[in-house]
């Protein structure tokens, strides 16, 4: 389980409602998906599974040449 940062983001999650409960996705982190029974353990959920994902992307690109880019949408 990663622990927050105190660093607040704000991200888009799309819900799925299924026989089964929900399934969620967040378009803006590839492959971060999530589900639950009932939708706020499905939202909670995603906020462990973005979490984690986060952590696993800094962790990744630690000592790695990045920058950032603007972009007109």
């Amino acid at each position: 389980m990663s622990k927050p940062t105190g660093e607040i983001v704000k991200y888009t999650v799309v819900i799925y409602k299924s026989p089964r409960g929900y399934h969620v996705n967040c378009p803006a982190l590839s492959g971060c998906v999530s589900q639950g029974d009932s939708l706020t353990e499905a939202l909670e959920n995603i906020k462990e599974a973005i979490r984690t994902y986060i952590h696993m992307i800094r962790k990744e690109t630690r000592n790695k040449m990045t920058t950032e880019v603007q972009v007109a949408v």
